[in-house]
């Protein structure tokens, strides 16, 4: 086995900078569910990180399948195969709340919190690749969403890395033949009840045979940019929101405002004032926008969270 072959290499020059962001020997999680794509990304890292660093794969059983067990314990003796001595187990509780797909996730973020917990680490991988990226996007255009949601899933979020969302699907599932490592796919990847399936299966490749080849990276491309734009504006509303009362902000100074950053003031405002963390929509702002700029005497609106929302002497009141 050469650990130099071409998909190998995009591999690890993907994850040799965020080697550069911890100590030596610190821990680095990784998240792997069997498939090619996390697969790679553990293999690949510890191939890069050398005898540097410790690499802790992490497996987490959903038992959302019959065979759920079986294929979490498969992934672990293939890990141990490849050299990896230490590799954390867990058993995820999913509760069905918002659908299957959140509410599992939200059940696998509660398992990976608590294996940075059990480590120390400041760095945990995730899987993510460019079709991941591109598939979110087109998920986000579906729902008329803002450049937050366009902007794709985040490089960074907390502990949390995505080192592979400049890398390809095909990429990953190369360097596992080229280690000569059997994945597992994941019968879900292939069920159509899901939104992404169908995005994945039917529309991508209808974009990329009706406009060209490259869409999957175009959208990657374009979520980068728009998530640098995103962060940009945001900090811009920082700014302006340190400067104001978050209970009662003046009309005047919103009206001088770029939409793009009012609506960011506001949202900060409607958090503060006690709305649900994510839960403001579009659809949620437009009357209060209307309340800045289309004042007719409207009365006041309510919002997630019980939060209320008036206009009183020429300033946004908010309870």
């Amino acid at each position: 086995m050469s650990t130099y072959t071409p998909a190998l290499l995009e591999l690890r020059q993907a994850i040799r900078s965020w080697l550069l962001e911890i100590n030596p020997h610190e821990p680095i999680l990784i998240g792997v569910s069997g498939g090619a794509d996390s697969l790679a990304l553990a293999c690949a890292t510890k191939l890069e990180a050398g005898d540097n660093f410790q690499v802790i794969p992490v497996v987490i059983d959903h038992g959302l399948q019959n065979n759920s067990a079986m294929v979490a314990t498969d992934a672990v003796n293939k890990l141990k195969r490849f050299g990896f001595t230490e590799v954390f187990s867990g058993k995820a509780q999913v509760v069905m709340v918002d659908g299957l797909e959140a509410s599992a996730r939200r059940a696998r973020y509660l398992a990976f919190n608590q294996a940075l917990e059990t480590y120390g680490a400041k760095l945990f991988f995730l899987g993510h690749t460019q079709n991941d990226q591109a598939e979110t996007v087109l998920l986000g255009l579906a729902r008329g969403s803002g450049t937050k949601s366009l902007s794709g899933m985040a490089e960074v979020n907390g502990p949390f890395v995505r080192p592979l969302l400049g890398v390809s699907r095909e990429v990953t599932e190369m360097a596992c033949k080229e280690l000569g490592i059997d994945f597992w796919s994941d019968p879900h990847n292939l069920n159509e009840e899901f939104t992404r399936v169908r995005v994945r299966k039917n529309i991508l490749p209808v974009i990329e045979r009706e406009i060209g080849p490259g869409i999957v990276q175009a959208l990657s491309r374009s979520a980068r940019i728009l998530r640098e734009d995103s962060q940009a504006l945001d900090a811009m509303a920082d700014d302006v929101f340190s400067e104001l009362d978050p209970k009662s902000l003046d009309i005047e100074v919103l009206t001088k405002l770029p939409k793009a950053i009012r609506s960011r003031v506001i949202r900060l405002a409607l958090y503060c004032a006690g709305a649900p963390a994510g839960s403001i929509t579009a659809e949620h702002l437009e009357p209060i926008e209307a309340l800045v700029t289309d004042w007719r005497g409207q009365g006041v609106t309510s919002l997630p969270g019980g939060v209320k929302v008036g206009r009183i002497s020429g300033r946004l009141s908010l309870s």
